[in-house]
């Protein structure tokens, strides 16, 4: 969900077709059926071989206990908030807060608001920019203009 910016629905919905190696791409479909492609982390894509030759997926990526069955969103829930609370996370945790930090790391790495609108999907650029907040740590790391100005 994180590493491309996925809603709980599109990463419930991907099949072992969708991940494409060679462009580093995962193919979504979206809201309203649209498809549209994320990234596809090197570090993901080395997860995803590992989980194809322990769990060989027919039809879904994630799939359910019996092979070809869709895993369920309350799985999905219920693994989210074990790894929360393996990591020592204290506060209640959601899907798309993953959704979210992905669009807030990627602007906050200098990803414009435009191509991170198109990763997740968005009709509206105005969707994007709610999403987008900016962490003070980032706004303390921001050289101000008057300090980069040559006065020689």
């Amino acid at each position: 969900v994180y590493s491309a910016g996925l809603r709980r629905s599109e990463l419930l919905n991907l099949t072992p077709q969708d991940i494409n190696s060679e462009t580093m791409s995962i193919r979504i479909m979206g809201k309203g059926k649209k498809c549209r492609y994320s990234l596809l982390s090197p570090k993901l894509l080395e997860e995803l071989r590992h989980y194809f030759r322990e769990y060989r997926p027919q039809k879904w990526l994630f799939e359910g206990e019996t092979p070809g069955e869709q895993y369920s969103a309350s799985a999905l829930v219920k693994v989210l908030k074990e790894a929360a609370h393996r990591a020592g996370i204290k506060h209640r945790v959601h899907v798309h807060m993953l959704r979210h930090s992905f669009a807030t790391h990627l602007l906050e790495q200098g990803t414009d608001l435009h191509t991170i609108q198109e990763l997740l999907g968005h009709n509206d650029i105005k969707t994007t920019t709610i999403y987008l907040h900016v962490s003070s740590a980032h706004k303390a790391k921001i050289p101000n203009p008057l300090d980069t100005l040559d006065n020689s």
